[in-house]
């Protein structure tokens, strides 16, 4: 039996269907449902990018059936988020994926070549943070984006930062990870001329509360074009990142 996707492209073609409606089904059509997961199966056509995994609390043989979904269905690079070693280990005998254990990230098939507008900089405050802002990094790589790593250039040594100007001024998108008091956003805000993403992670002493005070401080930026995600989502700003990295893009198609 045929799928509704080739139906559709082959109604597109005979005439009986317009492109717009084509696309217009396409976007709702449904998910696949393999029992335990409802596989959106078109999500990059809705939102530009296809469905990732957030591997935290799934087991590998869920995760192993969910990328099965994937590939069959024409997806050919598959992102895992909050993936363990031991459950990297045991979807490796069946998929072939890159594990990054620092960014606790699996990728099935290459990073493509970057096609935004420009680089992103991912800056951390300190090498307590760099697990977080390689879930960032490779997040954006993984959604075609130039990446530039700034790493351990906290306020407690600005001079770092400072050194990493050009860096900065030409970057398209700025992600600034921080723990402790979560300062290293306003400083960068207050010097670049692009969009800066705050993360505040669960970094620091006990008054840090697990990340809370660092996220509060960063709420209360005063720098302007500052925005704020959870804490620890380095997912989430380098996803962020990369849609506003692929705007202008967007624009000319």
């Amino acid at each position: 039996m045929k799928s509704e996707t080739k139906q559709i492209l082959e109604a597109v073609q005979n005439g009986s269907l317009s492109v717009d409606e084509a696309l217009l089904k396409l976007k709702t059509e449904p998910y696949e449902d393999i029992g335990f997961a409802k596989v959106d199966l078109h999500r990059k056509v809705r939102q530009g990018v296809p469905e990732v995994i957030y591997g935290a609390g799934k087991t590998p043989e869920q995760m192993i059936g969910i990328t099965d979904a994937m590939k069959k269905n024409g997806q050919e690079r598959i992102l895992i988020t909050r993936l363990s070693p031991e459950a990297a280990e045991e979807i490796t005998q069946v998929h072939s994926i890159t594990y990054y254990e620092n960014a606790r990230i699996g990728l099935v098939g290459d990073l493509p070549a970057p096609d935004g507008i420009g680089a992103i900089v991912v800056a951390t405050g300190g090498t307590s943070d760099i697990p977080i802002a390689e879930e960032a990094a490779l997040t954006a790589q993984a959604l075609g984006n130039a990446v530039t790593r700034l790493y351990d250039v906290g306020v407690a040594g600005l001079h770092r930062l400072l050194s990493h100007k050009e860096d900065i001024m030409s970057a398209s998108v700025i992600i600034a990870i921080a723990g402790m008091e979560g300062a290293l956003a306003s400083v960068i805000g207050g010097l670049a001329d692009c969009p800066v993403i705050a993360v505040p992670t669960s970094v620091g002493y006990g008054a840090s509360f697990q990340g809370l005070s660092a996220l509060l401080s960063m709420l209360n930026s005063c720098a302007s074009g500052v925005s704020v995600v959870n804490i620890d989502n380095g997912f989430g700003a380098g996803y962020l990142a990369s849609m506003i990295n692929h705007m202008e893009v967007r624009e000319e198609k």
